[in-house]
């Protein structure tokens, strides 16, 4: 039976996440999801998140952040909740899946709303490691 591929490594907090992306000097991804009811979300994770190419990729060049938006509530903690919340409106997310761009600032580099193939991902992320 083929293993399956090994996923990439989300912070466990925002706060780790941001500290990483300092001591790293690389920007934050923030996927911002519905991991148990939200059908374009799931594909996205599939597609892109799980494939050899995004974890290298990633490994290289980003910190990940997952703000998840279960519907089953015992999914996440109450703190993740409440962080996920506070980011969902700073970021101003209103559709899932949406993935954030941002610097260890907090400001955006760049949004992407919807799902897409994983090739239109990574023009976004190079672009944006391009420019920054």
């Amino acid at each position: 039976m083929a293993k399956e591929k090994e996923s990439v490594k989300w912070e466990a907090s925002f706060d780790v996440a941001i500290e990483k992306a300092k001591n790293e000097n690389k920007p934050i991804l923030i996927f911002f999801t519905g991991s148990d009811w939200c059908p374009p979300c799931k594909q996205v994770d599939r597609t892109l998140f799980h494939a050899d190419k995004f974890k290298d990729f990633s490994e290289a060049n980003l910190v990940l952040y997952k703000a998840d938006f279960p519907r089953n509530r015992y999914l996440i903690s109450s703190e993740v909740k409440k962080e996920n919340s506070k980011l969902q409106y700073k970021y101003r997310i209103h559709a899932f899946p949406t993935v954030v761009m941002i610097n260890t600032a907090g400001d955006v580099l760049g949004k992407k709303k919807g799902a897409y193939m994983p090739k239109d991902y990574y023009t976004f992320f190079e672009e944006i490691i391009k420019n920054n």
